[in-house]
């Protein structure tokens, strides 16, 4: 989140604007082979599909038991959310164990984990702001959480890394060049993405002016940069301006972080989104719930209820060019999110299978089912479970419960992808709008979590609208 920018910017922005400075150069990106891949400025997931961001940030780090957020902002259309993290230099460290839970809930939910160290925010101005090489300290620290994962999750190095103080913004190239190529030399082969200096707003076009020979640091060519919007992005030519300059450079751009108000000033929150919509622009908006120093305002929900949309929630989630219309899920989760409240999932990228919205809701599967049960997580009293159904029969599945039976007093505390109800040890779970429906062959996921004590074995049956799953 931008925690602060000084109001000196207006005039020195106002005069940058009037400068005439060349155009950036693009530079031809060669492609990792793991994840999430950059070329000719364009984000591709890793079935090599293009990906544009929409979501919004959420505050993990100080609201780390508000984990049903990743559910929520599922169901009302994101594609992806970014998580505040800490490295324990300003804030708790979220550590490996934590990361990896983070990690697992994008997972869960379908969602592109955009994960970012806050440590760093305003360095230079900032007292107790890190730098970026600390930063990577982070991330080297809570590399096995990481590793393996290059097709969910983005590294966003450090948020704003740097205020406005002139001597500090100056290293904003070099320093980040090095961290790039300190976490590549470290064996990372996600995407990263990099913040502006300025906290994240570039109104000294650093960011802008640097960005290819940034890119090129970059040894596989694999780097997103990162503009956050408030108050110095207040008219409809600034924001064109900005981001035109780098999609005309052929160098990846995300809007970041945005918001519709702001205490330095009042964003064109309409121009953002529509600009980033026409150029295929990836946005992520500042925040979820939790907000607080006078930006309480920021929420899109009243205290995490995604049943109390504030008016930014319903502008950024409902609104013209708004999540729910223009998010597309990612095609390593099998499917792809449509601008309506019904989804398609194919089992492969190559394929699209469409439900017949005539069917009944309530129609059973013409052959079978089969269902993996897995736990992903497991501490003292508590583990983090994972289901997977897959239809395989000749027939779309529209709506769906599955119920099974625990043989040891396990009793789930919450769940995401599905609600569900427990009777003593039966449990029943049922789809909601994202996962409902089933093409033939195709495969929806749902997470939870659970109190076990002493023994926690799995179910040893499900059956799915009565139907016994392999």
């Amino acid at each position: 989140m931008r925690t602060r920018i000084t109001l000196a910017a207006a005039p020195v922005l106002a005069v940058a604007l009037a400068v005439v400075v060349s155009v950036l150069v693009a530079v031809q990106p060669a492609s990792a082979a793991t994840g999430f891949t950059v070329s000719n400025g364009r984000l591709y997931d890793a079935n090599g599909a293009e990906f544009v961001m929409r979501g919004v940030s959420h505050a993990h780090t100080w609201y780390p038991t508000q984990t049903a957020t990743f559910a929520n902002v599922k169901a009302l259309g994101a594609n992806s959310v970014r998580v505040v993290l800490a490295t324990g230099d300003r804030w708790t460290k979220n550590d490996t164990a934590d990361v990896a839970n983070v990690v697992s809930l994008c997972k869960a939910n379908r969602l592109i984990c955009v994960l970012e160290a806050h440590d760093t925010t305003g360095y230079g101005e900032q007292s107790g702001a890190v730098t970026l090489d600390k930063a990577v300290d982070y991330w080297l620290s809570v590399k096995s959480a990481l590793q393996g994962q290059e097709k969910y999750i983005i590294v966003n190095i450090g948020n704003e890394p740097f205020g406005n103080n002139a001597a500090t913004v100056a290293n904003w190239a070099t320093d980040t060049s090095n961290a790039i190529k300190r976490l590549r030399s470290n064996g990372f082969e996600h995407t990263i993405m990099v913040d502006a200096p300025n906290w994240g707003q570039d109104w000294s076009f650093t960011m802008r002016d640097n960005a290819a020979g940034v890119f090129a640091a970059d040894p596989i060519k694999n780097t997103v940069f990162s503009i956050h919007m408030y108050g110095v992005f207040d008219t409809a030519a600034e924001v064109n301006d900005y981001l035109n300059r780098f999609v005309t450079a052929k160098l990846p751009i995300v809007v970041g972080e945005f918001g519709f108000n702001h205490s330095d000033g009042n964003p064109d929150e309409d121009t953002i989104m529509a600009t980033a919509q026409s150029l295929r622009i990836g946005y992520l908006g500042w925040s979820w719930s939790g907000n607080g120093g006078g930006v309480e305002y920021l929420d899109m929900a009243t205290a995490f209820n995604p049943a109390q949309l504030t008016s930014w929630g319903e502008r950024i989630f409902n609104g013209a060019n708004g999540i729910k219309a223009t998010s597309k899920e990612a095609t390593v989760y099998g499917g792809v999110t449509s601008p309506t409240p019904s989804r398609s999932v194919s089992p492969s990228p190559s394929r699209s299978v469409s439900p017949s919205p005539s069917r009944s809701s309530s129609q059973p599967p013409t052959g079978g089912c089969k269902v993996a049960y897995a736990v992903v997580g497991q501490w003292p009293g508590g583990f983090q479970g994972e289901v997977k159904v897959t239809n395989t029969g000749t027939g779309a599945i529209n709506g769906w419960t599955l119920a099974w039976n625990y043989a040891n007093g396990q009793v789930l505390t919450q769940a995401w992808g599905a609600t569900y109800t427990q009777a003593g040890a039966a449990v029943t779970a049922t789809g909601v709008s994202y996962t409902a429906n089933i093409p033939a062959g195709g495969t929806v996921s749902f997470g939870f979590l659970s109190n076990w004590n002493g023994t926690n074995t799995a179910p040893a049956a499900f059956t799915l609208n009565g139907t016994r799953c392999a």
